[in-house]
């Protein structure tokens, strides 16, 4: 498996990918990314600096990613973000490894990593917690999915990163 970042013809391989894994723990409605302008051109949509996109490929095909861009236009706050992967490949480690180049580019930008998803996605609650990310009790001012019910906030600068 190989982690690199996005190119412009990943971008139909990565949305299938994306809008599967929300109607599988029921995220295809109203208020998630599900109705993201950028879905449709992430490549496009992660260009820009302070912004970057990584896929995973296994076998020449995209199976998962995951994004860094600013929350809600700061400086200071970046958001993890779309980040999905295809079945085969949860519980391989390889989502650790994502989540790390995501977390290391974020790094030189930012000092604190935001997330938001939902409590039905128990595993990858409990993947950001023990990534150390710490839980919100509501969301940051700003967050445009308003249907999110999981909120997470990671200070880059600590040095527990790799626990």
């Amino acid at each position: 498996m190989l982690i690199r970042e996005l190119e412009e013809q990943d971008n139909a391989a990565i949305e299938k990918i994306i809008r599967s894994c929300l109607i599988e723990f029921g995220g295809n409605r109203s208020g998630l990314a599900w109705e993201d302008e950028s879905l449709r051109d992430l490549y496009r949509y992660y260009k820009p600096e302070g912004r970057a996109y990584w896929v995973i490929e296994k076998d020449g095909q995209v199976a998962g990613g995951c994004g860094i861009a600013p929350f809600a236009g700061s400086r200071e706050v970046c958001e993890l973000q779309k980040m999905y992967l295809d079945k085969p490949l949860r519980g391989t480690g390889i989502a650790g490894l994502l989540l790390d180049t995501a977390l290391q580019f974020a790094k030189l930008h930012y000092s604190q990593c935001y997330l938001e998803t939902l409590r039905t996605m128990t595993a990858a609650n409990r993947f950001y917690t023990k990534h150390g990310f710490e839980p919100l009790d509501t969301p940051l001012a700003g967050s445009e999915h308003f249907a999110c019910d999981a909120w997470y906030i990671k200070d880059l600068y600590d040095s527990s990163d790799n626990e």
